[in-house]
């Protein structure tokens, strides 16, 4: 079984990408931070251990040349962040496909700088023995959620998570009931000019 990361991105435009942080600084410099942040996590996470995918939004930037031409893209479909998850983990990390996870699955944010792949490899190490595992963030949201694989996540999964809110990784652990999780290394976002 393959082990998958899929990083979730947003079009690198001006006014579309990491608009609260645009109000702060600009939509133009947030914007130009963003397509930069991607450029360098994408070199930074390649690695033979995992496929890196893109679950790319809006659906038709998947065919954007502001992404690598050699990864394969999805798009995020619609729906909040925890719908577009939601199909991800349960179609192995890529939502067009018919047929259930195949392997373990990690899903993160293009925002996060200080991760590397010795945090994304903590990550599939724990999934050895746990069937989910969260990266948490101090805001008390999460920079990386991942699951086993081997069998369909919850039903009732991200039903209920207040999303952008302290909650979040709470909220999100109330809809795994009888699951083992592991977390691994807390990584801070980017959302606001403070954070940069």
């Amino acid at each position: 079984m393959r082990r998958r990361l899929v990083v979730m991105v947003k079009e690198p435009q001006a006014g579309r990408v990491k608009t609260r942080l645009g109000q702060q600084i600009g939509m133009v410099p947030a914007a130009w931070w963003m397509r930069h942040q991607l450029h360098r996590l994408l070199r930074e996470l390649r690695d033979p251990k995992w496929e890196l995918w893109l679950a790319v939004a809006p659906d038709c930037a998947v065919a954007s040349r502001m992404f690598p031409a050699d990864l394969p893209r999805v798009a995020q479909g619609p729906g909040d962040l925890g719908d577009r998850m939601g199909r991800l983990l349960r179609r192995g990390g890529d939502p067009v496909a018919r047929r259930g996870a195949t392997g373990p699955v990690c899903i993160i944010g293009a925002d996060i700088p200080g991760v590397t792949r010795a945090h994304v490899w903590r990550a599939f190490t724990a999934l050895g023995t746990a069937d989910a595992v969260f990266g948490p963030a101090p805001d008390g949201g999460y920079w990386l959620i991942g699951m086993k694989g081997v069998r369909p996540p919850p039903p009732g999964l991200f039903q209920g998570v207040r999303w952008s809110s302290p909650h979040a990784l709470a909220d999100t652990l109330a809809t795994l009931p009888g699951l083992r999780v592991a977390m691994v290394d807390t990584l801070a976002d980017v959302d606001e000019a403070a954070d940069l």
